[in-house]
């Protein structure tokens, strides 16, 4: 939610946004917090979250300690989007195996990215 949110946000105010939509995901009540100051520039942003509530919700059952796993863990999502960077940048492949070879060295150093610690997450 807090990425979509942004796609309505300028560069010069997406990482005050972003802090202000962090305190939603810590607590429920803060969801008026944030509507209150940002509801007149970013309209889309409230309405959004509120037609998507009955699906937020259910997270703050959680810990606030797993949270941040559970809001990152769209594994497929971050491969695919990988996987489209580095094609993009190609531009055209020679042929199949050239395609193949780089996406076996684009998810090699995928893979070793997932055994990072996850930290300053949310």
């Amino acid at each position: 939610m807090v990425c979509n949110s942004l796609n309505y946000v300028g560069w010069n105010k997406r990482k005050e946004v972003a802090a202000d939509l962090r305190l939603v995901y810590s607590a429920a009540t803060e969801l008026a917090d944030f509507e209150d100051k940002w509801n007149n520039a970013y309209p889309p942003i409230a309405l959004s979250w509120r037609n998507n509530w009955q699906r937020i919700i259910p997270f703050f059952d959680y810990p606030p300690e797993i949270r941040p796993i559970i809001y990152t863990t769209n594994a497929i999502e971050s491969v695919n989007m990988s996987l489209r960077k580095v094609s993009k940048n190609r531009g055209s492949f020679l042929n199949d195996e050239a395609m193949i070879k780089l996406y076996y060295l684009a998810l090699s150093n995928i893979a070793k990215k997932w055994s990072m610690q996850l930290s300053n997450l949310y």
